[in-house]
């Protein structure tokens, strides 16, 4: 059986007492213990001192972004072993937000999945349609290819040692989401299609959904046969709601 996670993304949110008062508070709820692996993506500045904060306890913590470039004069960019380095074990490649504001190509999503697994970084991989991808019949088709620029670069083998989230960008901060239905539509679309190529891997592969994740709602949808955890935006940024989507699991 898939063990659920329970993955935060604070996006460009956040400072050193937030992320002290964040990570104590969940600390705190999940000292019980918890059925689900628990990720936080802090902003860069605010990695070292969440990985230090997490010691001792069930969270780990992951990057949001890395470049595609093992070193050199590329200023402003972070490489997979300085990721590495700080203790981060996870890392978010083709985030909707990435692909969009920094016209990042599948192609270049691909190159990022390759460099966070050569550093021994867990990729999550993350495709998604936006709206009038949606409206047009399109969602298969769209998250299909984001998916296949990964098998082309790195083959069916590097989905065993990665995480993959279907992000809705449609659902993406709107107060929208899709129903428990069309997530595990989605997400069976996404294995079903893994599985043409290896049955073991597909089955294993963790695939979380990633579209206004909130306590809610985290029940319904980690009941579906196929969504294996929420990548969680705003609510990761509330403590009680995180606990809530963690106790979901």
């Amino acid at each position: 059986m898939r063990k659920i996670i329970a993955a935060g993304n604070w996006k460009m949110n956040g400072s050193r007492e937030m992320t002290q008062t964040l990570l104590s508070e969940l600390k705190t709820g999940l000292q019980a213990g918890t059925n689900a692996d628990v990720l936080v993506f802090p902003a860069f500045g605010y990695l070292q001192q969440a990985v230090e904060l997490v010691k001792g306890s069930v969270i780990q913590v992951g990057a949001q972004n890395l470049s595609t470039a093992e070193k050199g004069a590329f200023t402003g960019e972070m490489s997979g072993a300085m990721l590495k380095d700080l203790g981060c074990t996870h890392v978010l490649v083709g985030h909707s937000e990435r692909r969009a504001m920094n016209h990042e190509t599948s192609e270049v999503v691909a190159e990022k999945f390759a460099m966070a697994q050569k550093t021994g970084l867990v990729p999550v991989l993350c495709v998604g349609e936006t709206l009038s991808e949606r409206e047009a019949g399109n969602t298969k088709v769209v998250v299909a290819a984001q998916l296949q620029a990964v098998l082309d670069h790195c083959g069916v083998d590097s989905l065993a040692d990665s995480v993959l989230a279907y992000e809705p960008v449609w659902a993406i901060g709107t107060g929208k989401t899709a129903t428990p239905e069309q997530a595990q539509e989605v997400h069976a679309f996404l294995r079903n299609t893994l599985s043409a190529l290896d049955a073991k891997i597909a089955d294993s592969l963790r695939i979380l959904y990633g579209g206004s994740v909130k306590g809610a709602n985290a029940s319904a949808l980690f009941a579906m046969q196929d969504v294996d955890g929420g990548l969680v935006g705003g609510a990761s940024l509330d403590s009680g709601q995180f606990l809530e989507i963690c106790a979901a699991a």
